[in-house]
């Protein structure tokens, strides 16, 4: 049976870039559907309501560019729900300080914080659909963010959703003792790389849709935020 491909969004919080990277890592439940028992990064499949999230900052022409490639999501809806997951199951708060006094049910508790949502700290980095023959499958955009952007405590995960246990930062040269997907050991070496200034000025893409699991690149590299 075929699996419905869903769009998703996915963040890596990554701290202490120039002495030892480290970034934030959750553990799936045992009886998840999908990646049980796996150490993941949050994110999670967009919502209806991503399309209707106002930002009131500018973002750079190259990753709106890539971001819309082969999409027929906005680039403002996939970084909405990068935002909302990430304040969903690590209560970290992609956000500059203002009122949000008519913010969608979903993000009322975001808004209680007193921020809106920012995407001038994501960048786009990575993205991946999942192979089939899984029982759920997405089309994953990946963003690395600097945690000196979090607007909230980056050690207190009290706020958070129970989707992920044992939140933590994970240093990254340990991350690949962990129990990993194979598409996250992936993303952690291209993270690796463009920390050291070895990445590619693009962006891989796992198509997943046909036998040679073909690897395109998308555009050209620079912050979502101007």
């Amino acid at each position: 049976m075929d699996v419905k491909i869903r769009d998703a969004a996915t963040v890596i919080l990554l701290r202490d870039r120039e002495t030892r990277p480290s970034i934030l890592m959750g553990q799936r439940g045992a009886k998840a559907a999908f990646m049980p028992n796996k150490f993941v990064f949050p994110g999670g499949a967009v919502d209806a309501g991503d399309s209707e999230i106002p930002f009131d900052n500018g973002r750079s022409p190259s990753d709106a560019q890539r971001l819309s490639e082969e999409s027929q999501l906005s680039p403002e809806t996939l970084a909405a729900a990068a935002i909302r997951e990430v304040w969903e199951e690590t209560a970290q708060v992609l956000g500059h300080r203002a009122d949000w006094p008519d913010a969608p049910p979903d993000w009322r508790r975001f808004a209680d914080t007193g921020h809106r949502p920012d995407a001038r700290a994501l960048e786009f980095i990575f993205r991946a659909v999942t192979p089939e023959g899984r029982p759920r499958r997405f089309d994953a955009r990946f963003f690395l963010a600097d945690a000196a952007a979090l607007a909230s405590d980056p050690d207190d995960f009290s706020g958070a959703e129970d989707e992920l246990s044992h939140l933590q930062w994970v240093p990254l040269d340990e991350a690949r003792t962990l129990d990993l997907p194979f598409i996250t050991e992936v993303v952690l070496a291209e993270v690796s790389a463009r920390i050291t200034g070895r990445g590619a000025p693009t962006v891989p893409f796992f198509r997943n849709d046909d036998e040679a699991h073909l690897v395109t690149r998308l555009g050209g590299a620079s912050p979502l935020g101007s």
